[in-house]
């Protein structure tokens, strides 16, 4: 049993008031489609500048900027695998959690990733996705309040209604 409020909620993730939101990334950076590029014109130019900086993220890596003009204070950004690499997209949840925690930071919203132009198929995605948070949090117990799987699709609605209420009961 776990303190920590695991949930999921069908909203536009650049609106969320969460600590960080989770960026799905391309490796450059530098803004792109999908999730990515609606981050990067919610958050502003400042969000690109500070980024640039980071110089690129590697598949599974994880890394913390600014949120700028978001209502989050974070964007944790990742860069989750092309296609069905299991254990790349573990890395990517796995180590946003650890990048939230490493900066005192106690809520976090994730997107779908690698489900959309990645091609990893959406239940596959989200079982991971949800083995993920579930190991951490076995690991750390109490370290964080709250983890939001934002949702965009109906097709992940019905898949994370029903995977949510088997992995957190």
């Amino acid at each position: 049993q776990f303190e920590t409020k695991v949930c999921w909620q069908r909203a536009d993730i650049t609106k969320l008031k969460v600590d960080a939101i989770v960026n799905a990334a391309n490796r450059s950076l530098r803004g792109g489609g999908g999730v990515d590029g609606a981050i990067h014109r919610a958050a502003g130019k400042r969000l690109l500048n500070e980024c640039i900086k980071l110089d690129g993220c590697q598949t599974g890596e994880a890394k913390i900027t600014g949120g700028y003009n978001l209502p989050s204070k974070h964007v944790i950004h990742t860069v989750g695998p092309i296609g069905e690499d299991a254990s790349a997209l573990f890395a990517c949840y796995y180590n946003c959690l650890e990048v939230l925690h490493g900066n005192d930071l106690k809520s976090i919203a994730f997107p779908c990733i690698s489900t959309g132009i990645y091609g990893y198929p959406n239940d596959k995605a989200a079982s991971v996705a949800l083995k993920a948070v579930h190991n951490w949090l076995h690991e750390h117990p109490n370290a964080i309040e709250t983890v939001v799987f934002c949702l965009f699709l109906d097709i992940d609605v019905s898949i994370y209604e029903d995977l949510i209420k088997q992995v957190f009961p």
